[in-house]
């Protein structure tokens, strides 16, 4: 219990000279990191991974990151797999970077929903499946995901892994564009002529449903993510 203790109240400090731009930060996270703590082996990553404190290194960054991951770190699981998609730190290593952005992702991380979805949709290391796709951008979009709201306004929009709805797609891009996502506003725009009385307002409804049971998501800086489609 004590030592479970000494490594909480050891982060505690390395955070806050961290938000002090204290120099010691590096050294104190490291030596919690040294010690098991999956979070502070997840700062760890992010540091090398920005070259904050110490000089950009992604290699290393990726040895943090799987540490943490490996401790069931989530967001560390999403970089993780990310970074070897992308053969970032590493050469490419699709089988285990999907590992990595599945388990994040099934542990409701929206930023591995969101790579996952790109994974299937543009086929990385095996078939596409425009079904699989949609259901992980869903699954993200739901939580506030702006730009995987907007990816799955397009998709019921073109019937991509699903029937063409465009009411579903009146809802999903207006939510995205309202975050600011261009391509959302501009496909939004080109199908309005397209739809009838009775779809635009079926979409409102959906727009309005889900505008009060999102929260806003972005792209936090600490993922390195898969290419969009």
């Amino acid at each position: 219990m004590d030592e479970v203790i000494e490594t909480c109240v050891s982060l505690a400090d390395a955070v806050t000279a961290y938000r002090n731009g204290d120099a010691a930060a590096f050294a104190l996270f490291r030596d919690c990191a040294e010690r098991g703590d999956a979070e502070a082996q997840a700062w760890m990553g992010a540091l090398y991974a920005n070259g904050e404190g110490v000089p950009a290194d992604l290699v290393q960054a990726l040895d943090w990151y799987l540490l943490a991951a490996a401790g069931g770190h989530v967001p560390a699981q999403t970089n993780a797999g990310a970074m070897l998609m992308m053969g970032q730190g590493c050469s490419p290593d699709v089988a285990q970077g999907l590992h990595w952005l599945r388990k994040a992702a099934e542990a409701g991380d929206a930023m591995a929903q969101s790579n996952l979805a790109t994974v299937y949709f543009k086929g990385l290391g095996g078939e596409r499946d425009e079904s699989l796709a949609l259901h992980w951008y869903r699954r993200a979009a739901e939580q506030g995901h702006f730009p995987s709201q907007a990816r799955l306004g397009f998709m019921y929009g073109n019937g991509l892994g699903v029937e063409k709805n465009r009411a579903e797609a009146f809802a999903w891009l207006s939510l995205a564009a309202q975050h600011g996502v261009g391509s959302a506003l501009t496909a939004l725009e080109g199908m309005l002529g397209q739809m009838s009385a009775e779809e635009k307002q079926k979409g409102a409804a959906l727009f309005d449903r889900w505008r009060t049971r999102t929260a806003a998501v972005s792209s936090p800086a600490r993922l390195i993510p898969v290419p969009e489609p």
